[in-house]
């Protein structure tokens, strides 16, 4: 079961409601963890003050600091968040101040809220959003404004037709979260796997290829490993998709066929090549979708800000 002892909720000036908040709060007071409310400020009118002299330039960082940490002590006064730490820190990297405060801290859990497009039906994912999805250690969680129903829609997208290490091991971190979300919100679980489709080049190049029975191989492939791994972890076959396509077109459109509140997914956790197309992928997933989205990185990852202050 989830085990959360501390939930970071990353707070944002410009918004009147904080989703975060709201959602951490939901999560808080289903398993126990604590929260702290992090607000990042950042003064541009500070890299002009060079004249200044030092301690000139740090009262003024300190006066704007102590201003805001009490503007956000008012403002979850005012929203009913009233036993709730707070965190004010000044860094024009945002990411980075969230990121080290979760290492010093040994954060379970980043609470952060998107931005909807005032236009389209997606979701807009800010700088900060993927430097926190590529960087941090924890588990990360991106919210809309929105409840969470009881008996609602969780996803957690597999790759069950790999045979590297790394991915399947990823599988069952996933699907274990799953689980212990959908007990924690009287949820249903579903898993999602994609399959490719068959090379074009291939078919062409080689007269004797027969594609259909190439295709029909890979998915009874993808189908049976699915079969396996939903069994493992008791989840029924009429909650298993398995389907030919690019995740990143797979996963969301099943995440709006089921009307899915949350979406699990794995995010990098190599380095290198394989880095790059693996958090390609899941970075391409993510930015189609339109719920919120929890991105897990595999077992020993180490942030690329462990060692740099």
């Amino acid at each position: 079961m989830i085990n959360y002892q501390h939930i970071l909720a990353v707070v944002e000036l410009e918004r009147d409601t904080q989703p975060a908040l709201s959602r951490a709060q939901e999560i808080s007071d289903k398993t126990g963890a604590t929260i702290t409310a992090m607000l990042v400020v950042y003064d541009l009118s500070y890299d002009m003050t060079t004249m200044l002299s030092p301690d000139e330039r740090e009262a003024m960082k300190d006066a704007v600091t102590k201003e805001h940490a009490s503007w956000l002590s008012e403002h979850l006064r005012q929203l009913g968040f009233s036993h709730i730490d707070i965190v004010v820190q000044w860094n024009n990297r945002a990411f980075e101040a969230v990121i080290h405060h979760v290492i010093d801290n040994d954060i379970d859990l980043v609470v952060k809220a998107t931005k909807r497009h005032d236009d389209l039906a997606s979701v807009i994912f800010t700088p900060t959003d993927w430097h926190l999805l590529r960087k941090c250690p924890s588990p990360v969680l991106l919210v809309k404004e929105h409840d969470w129903p009881e008996g609602g829609q969780i996803i957690a997208a597999v790759n069950v037709g790999s045979e590297d290490d790394e991915h399947n091991l990823l599988n069952d971190k996933l699907t274990v979260i799953a689980n212990d979300y959908a007990k924690l919100l009287n949820g249903n679980v579903n898993l999602v796997n994609s399959y490719p489709s068959t090379p074009l080049n291939i078919a062409i190049e080689v007269p004797e290829f027969d594609p259909d029975a190439y295709n029909n191989s890979v998915k009874h492939h993808h189908q049976a490993e699915m079969a396996g791994h939903a069994k493992k972890y008791g989840i029924t076959t009429a909650n298993t998709y398995v389907k030919e396509g690019l995740p990143e077109k797979v996963i969301p459109m099943v995440a709006k066929d089921i009307d899915a509140e949350l979406v699990i997914i794995g995010t990098v956790g190599r380095v290198g090549l394989s880095a790059a197309l693996i958090g390609n992928t899941a970075e391409h997933v993510i930015d189609e979708l339109d719920c919120d989205v929890l991105a897990v990185k595999p077992d020993g990852f180490v942030s690329p800000l462990a060692n740099k202050k």
